[in-house]
């Protein structure tokens, strides 16, 4: 393989004309021939017994280009990519412009690269820290949802549903007095306040006994998922066949006990304050990382190519099914539930992911500029906790994981770190906020 021209033909893009010598090409027929020939049949002879030669005469010389080539494709674009030492981010083509047994053959190669961009500014960012102040109604407020959390669920009877409750009912929606998809429930459990059906339904039930039939009338919120349902109002046969209670707990030292390794209602509280506490500055500080990493990436200044923020949203969809595929949600049954194409939910990824392609250039652009680098224990220290976290043995992770890319991996980290460190960052209360 030998690389005859690299010439710039756009920002990101570089064109590579590569030739493959005759005897490669050559090496590479007869590699077709020997995967192939089993499946070929000469007249006269068994199947996949034919040399070469016979079939050429039969089929034409040309007849193992085309597999040959295909054959060649990828080792021939990865040995010229690093050859020429590009950082490519995509191969969008590919052509070949000449192909014969004399001279081997000839690839146009369209590499796209990742950008070189600028960035400046980054030393004395400014940034708001929200914190947030635990109160005693922050303590209280917690202890109580840990109650309802711990509540025994009791039959009522006596009485109608009201907020809190749950109820199990019937349900089936009309609009402009036709049953709609999706809109028929039966012994569906909801709990009175909890606030998962439309603004209005759950209210209605409150006041309605076991047994009770009744109508919950409604109007779609303009903004629904369903297209189809959005702004209209509808109305929902309803029939509830139970009705179930909370029974909460005193709350006492008995209930401490029950809930905690304490002893006394007030020690539980005190660590329940501590454990907000320590939630709130975690939080504080993810949202803090949050604003910088925007204007980090607002800094960057360069053509970013679509291809790279194409492939962040391939990585973005495969983590929402990641996430979603234990709560049994496809891709497919949420698109069809929220009435949208493949294409309209990548577009709502766009932005995030041209943040984080920009983020990731700018850590790396400044990770040189201030020639951060990975040692030796930062390596082996990550390769440890890699290992703990996957459950694997630390050789098996170095196999997968080069040092090269952890190395930048680190440096993007710690890069991260420099710029946070260098921030002016001033503290606001985050209620007032």
């Amino acid at each position: 393989m030998e690389v005859i021209s690299n010439k710039k033909t756009a920002t990101n893009t570089v064109e590579l004309e590569v030739n493959v010598n005759a005897a490669d090409f050559e090496d590479a027929l007869q590699t077709s021939y020997l995967r192939r020939r089993k499946n070929i049949q000469i007249p006269g002879f068994r199947k996949g017994k034919a040399t070469r030669k016979m079939i050429e005469a039969k089929y034409g010389e040309t007849f193992f280009y085309e597999s040959a080539i295909n054959g060649m494709y990828q080792k021939v674009v990865a040995d010229a990519v690093e050859d020429q030492k590009l950082d490519a981010v995509d191969i969008p083509d590919t052509e070949v412009t000449d192909v014969s047994r004399e001279n081997g053959v000839t690839f146009l190669i369209t590499v796209t690269v990742k950008p070189e961009i600028e960035i400046s500014g980054y030393k004395g960012l400014k940034a708001e820290k929200l914190v947030k102040n635990i109160t005693d109604e922050d303590v209280d407020k917690e202890v109580e949802r840990i109650r309802e959390n711990n509540a025994r669920i009791i039959d009522i009877e006596d009485r109608p549903a009201q907020k809190g409750d749950t109820v199990i009912f019937d349900f089936e929606g009309f609009v402009d007095d036709k049953a709609f998809e999706g809109g028929k429930g039966e012994k569906f459990e909801l709990e009175l306040g909890s606030g998962r059906f439309i603004p209005g339904f759950e209210d209605q039930i409150e006041g309605k006994s076991i047994g009770e039939d009744f109508d919950v009338n409604v109007t779609f919120p303009e903004d629904y998922n369903a297209k189809y349902l959005a702004g209209k109002p509808a109305v929902f046969k309803c029939r509830i066949h139970e009705i179930k209670g909370k029974e909460l707990a005193e709350l006492d030292d008995e209930f401490a006990k029950d809930v905690s390794e304490f002893d006394t209602l007030d020690e539980y509280k005190a660590d329940t304050r501590k454990k907000l506490e320590e939630l709130a500055e975690q939080e504080a500080k993810s949202e803090l990382d949050n604003s910088i990493s925007e204007k980090l990436a607002d800094l960057v200044e360069g053509e970013i190519p679509d291809a790279m923020v194409e492939s962040r949203i391939n990585d973005m969809l495969r983590e929402w099914e990641y996430r979603n595929r234990y709560v049994g949600v496809t891709l497919k049954d949420y698109l069809k539930y929220a009435n949208l194409t493949l294409d309209q939910f990548r577009a709502s990824f766009k932005k995030p992911a041209l943040t984080q392609v920009k983020l990731r250039l700018a850590l790396e652009k400044i990770a040189d500029l201030e020639n951060i680098s990975a040692s030796a224990e930062e390596l082996e220290k990550h390769y440890e906790e890699l290992a703990e976290e996957h459950k694997r043995p630390v050789e098996k992770v170095k196999e997968l994981i080069s040092e090269e890319s952890l190395g930048r991996d680190i440096k993007v980290e710690k890069a991260f770190d420099f710029v946070r460190d260098n921030a002016e960052i001033t503290e606001k209360n985050a209620k007032e906020d």
